[in-house]
């Protein structure tokens, strides 16, 4: 694991095991997340990189090993105890509610914080201008980037979030609207919520982030500066089939 600062170090993966039934997935895995990084978790499909995802937030609770965050422990916490602590998930295929509306989806995500969320809301809008002209329409009949910049939204209310799980925010996208993603992914990260990005796209997630980890079979087999790695074709091409 990288040696850094400990008072910089927003999320510790240590170590952890995580099984399906008696399917062994991760592998004495370990990670780490500092305030303010994007970090890129990439790999082949079936690499593990959702069940690490699923792991930190307690979905699929690892068998072994620890995670903390800002040095407290939350691996023997439930899911939504481990949102309160700032955590917030994305999972792919961004599964909105697809027969609520834009504002009802939003809302029902506030509706999960504590105290008065109307600011939040208003900056919400303020922040996906597409959303405020799409308040009144059926979240499934929206394209899949819109869908996707719900999806955020809708991540970002409720608890304070200061730490966001991507899983495969790309996916299914079309170009044009993958680079409106990158965009929205670079202003959260600028805003201050720190970034853990699992995304097939390599050579996209490895232009946003700070650093990599490359993910194979469930186990951590490389460790960068993700410029470093995108610039290591061997690396690239050798784990992850890139050319």
């Amino acid at each position: 694991m990288t040696d850094r600062r400990a008072a910089d170090r927003l999320l510790t993966v240590d170590s952890i095991n995580t099984h399906y039934g008696e399917s062994h997935i991760l592998f004495d895995l370990s990670l780490a997340v500092d305030s303010d990084e994007i970090v890129a978790l990439v790999g082949r499909n079936g690499a593990g990189k959702t069940t690490t995802l699923r792991s930190i937030m307690g979905l699929t609770p690892a068998t072994d090993g620890t995670i903390t965050k800002n040095g407290d422990p939350i691996h023997d916490l439930d899911p939504h105890e481990i949102r309160k602590r700032g955590l917030s998930w994305i999972p792919e295929e961004r599964r909105v509610f697809g027969s609520l509306t834009v504002e009802e989806n939003l809302r029902l995500a506030a509706h999960s914080g504590a105290g008065d969320q109307s600011d939040t809301f208003e900056e919400i809008y303020e922040q996906f201008p597409r959303l405020d002209e799409r308040r009144t329409q059926k979240a499934g009949t929206m394209s899949g980037g819109e869908q996707q910049m719900l999806a955020i939204a809708r991540a970002l209310l409720g608890p304070e979030t200061d730490l966001l799980l991507l899983d495969e925010p790309s996916e299914g996208l079309a170009p044009q609207i993958v680079d409106d993603v990158v965009d929205i992914i670079r202003e959260l990260n600028e805003s201050g919520v720190t970034i853990l990005l699992v995304e097939q796209n390599a050579e996209m997630a490895l232009e946003l982030a700070d650093r990599a980890y490359i993910l194979e079979t469930g186990e951590i087999v490389h460790e960068s500066a993700a410029a470093d790695l995108l610039d290591d074709r061997e690396t690239m091409e050798g784990y992850l089939g890139v050319k």
